[in-house]
């Protein structure tokens, strides 16, 4: 994982390849197909979930190999469970699941007021374990950091420790990183890619549109 000189301290990229770089340049693509568009944007998640649990701490565990040999290697320290912010956060569960059998999800659900700019939540659905456990929060877009911040006060208000916390994005805004580090420095953010800023709209620029609209329209 690298970092950038721009990104806080608890930010980590993807570290840019021409992989990674195509798979955003289909999904930023206005001309993409939503069939398109969910399967890259899929593949791009599964890079994030892969590096978020490299972030997750570990214990040595000593197993024995088919060969009668004893092997030292590790084993997650503790629980862990994915918590998605509704609605576009439900189109990374697949690749937690893929890599984690029999993972929890949580859920919650977070609505700007398009007039006050304030996150209210509406829905949240949680194990009652979430305290124990280190929590993936799954969001693909990461702009003014509104919604992330409310779901935030939804798991520390359930006993979770800050630096359990790991968000994953696909794409973030420097804008977004720079309040989620103020407000949480000992959380992580593993995000995909950086953009620009956010326009006078608090859209992110470039950009790839609504994330949700165009996995689940």
């Amino acid at each position: 994982m690298s970092t950038s000189e721009n990104l806080p301290p608890n930010a980590y990229r993807l570290p840019r390849s021409n992989q990674l770089e195509g798979l955003m340049t289909i999904i930023r693509d206005k001309n993409t197909s939503r069939g398109e568009f969910i399967f890259y944007s899929d593949r791009i998640i599964r890079l994030l979930v892969e590096e978020g649990l490299n972030h997750l701490p570990t214990l040595p565990k000593q197993i024995t190999t088919e060969t009668g040999e004893d092997y030292d290697g590790v084993g997650f320290e503790g629980k862990v469970c994915g918590v998605s912010i509704l609605r576009a956060g439900e189109a990374m569960e697949s690749a937690l699941r893929e890599c984690l059998r029999s993972v929890r999800i949580g859920k919650v659900l977070v609505q700007r007021n398009e007039e006050t700019g304030e996150a209210r939540l509406y829905y949240a659905k949680l194990p009652e374990d979430i305290h124990e456990r280190f929590v993936l929060l799954l969001d693909p877009m990461l702009a003014t950091g509104g919604s992330a911040i409310r779901a935030i006060e939804v798991l520390l208000s359930k006993g979770v420790k800050q630096d359990k916390i790991v968000f994953l994005n696909v794409l973030s805004a420097p804008e977004g990183l720079k309040v989620m580090y103020e407000k949480y420095p000992k959380m992580k953010i593993v995000t995909g890619w950086v953009d620009r800023k956010l326009d006078e709209r608090n859209y992110i620029v470039p950009g790839l549109g609504d994330f949700g609209d165009r996995y689940f329209a």
